[in-house]
């Protein structure tokens, strides 16, 4: 009875900031983000998606809600389980699905892995394999921003694994000491891999930021609403001077490592627990309330996607006489602005 109870009551509206259109791109940021991996899962399974791969089922609002809450001049270090962040600040979704498929129209035109990119056009810088040091790029990016004056914010992901490594404590550190305009973003999913918390660490990591002199949050990893009040709030602390801001969003990873991993580690019932609290769902009842039409909006989303699908399955194969193309930086490929579409930004 509790679970049905969980699935069935409308969540309360957590933030006075969003306008009933806002709430709807949340809504279809996430609906993207699942639709577009769990459509590249099929394609993976079919040998067209290159390596293994790697998706954030049930994850999507944290990206989701994070990205909304920043603004076309702020810059994004983008993980593996945030694809919502790139949907939101405008990467096309058939470049995302010809970058999965190595082909020449992918984001790096079939030179990195599946998941080891950002478009620089749109101010979201690649991700590398070695978590967390995107902690430390954001934050040389905030310094930058200090330094030059810019009322910009610098942001970037990282899962609770990360904070056992020596990068995150770096980071945090000089960010700390140097009262830097960055919000880190810790996804709490439970799992470092196949790790759980309890044989992670002694003390939450959220606890660690006072120990570097800036204020640690809680928030509801599988509200997109919640995830941007708190990074709103994030994100004005920086922009007026106060410093950094550590988020722990406490959610779930509903799917193994990546592909090859079944997650037969988990217990079952876990899993259950967190399937009742979808964010997707969430916000499909918040919407549902208002008088949206959830179904068009998945609709809509399905479309794309498939027109996507069917775009980046027409382009080619990388052309193996530019392998050293852009092997060294030959002119300046500066980072621009991406999408900001927060209603509170326009006002």
């Amino acid at each position: 009875m509790a679970t049905e109870t969980a699935r069935t009551e409308v969540p309360p509206d957590v933030t006075e900031h969003l306008t009933t259109e806002d709430r709807t791109g949340l809504l279809r940021a996430m609906l993207m983000m699942r639709g577009i991996e769990e459509r590249a899962m099929t394609l993976y399974r079919q040998g067209k998606v290159p390596g293994s791969f790697y998706d954030g089922f049930g994850q999507e609002a944290v990206s989701a809600g994070a990205t909304w809450a920043m603004a076309a001049q702020d810059r994004l270090c983008i993980l593996h389980r945030d694809l919502a962040a790139h949907i939101i600040r405008g990467v096309e979704p058939w470049r995302i699905f010809a970058q999965y498929m190595g082909r020449a129209d992918g984001i790096t035109r079939g030179r990195d892995g599946n998941v080891h990119f950002g478009d620089r056009t749109k101010g979201c810088v690649g991700m590398v394999s070695m978590l967390p040091d995107m902690m430390l790029i954001a934050t040389g990016m905030a310094m930058a921003f200090k330094l030059r004056g810019e009322e910009r914010c610098a942001i970037t992901w990282f899962g609770d694994g990360s904070t056992s490594r020596g990068d995150f404590h770096e980071a945090m550190n000089w960010a700390g000491v140097q009262k830097l305009p960055v919000i880190f973003i810790l996804e709490n999913n439970q799992y470092a891999y196949s790790t759980p918390l309890d044989q992670q660490f002694a003390v939450n990591p959220i606890e660690r930021a006072a120990a570097y002199g800036f204020p640690g949050v809680s928030a509801d990893g599988n509200d997109p609403e919640a995830m941007f009040e708190v990074v709103r709030a994030a994100r004005e602390r920086a922009i007026a001077g106060e410093g950094p801001t550590l988020v722990e969003a406490v959610t779930m990873r509903m799917h193994g490592h990546a592909a090859h991993d079944d997650m037969k580690y988990v217990p079952t019932a876990q899993v259950e627990e967190w399937r009742a609290k979808d964010p997707i769902d969430r916000q499909v009842r918040r919407l549902e309330a208002l008088g949206v039409d959830t179904q068009a909006v998945r609709d809509s989303v399905k479309a794309e996607i498939e027109a996507a699908v069917e775009r980046a399955l027409q382009s080619p194969q990388p052309d193996p006489e530019t392998v050293l193309d852009g092997l060294f930086a030959d002119e300046p490929a500066l980072l621009e602005d991406g999408n900001g579409p927060w209603s509170g930004f326009r006002s």
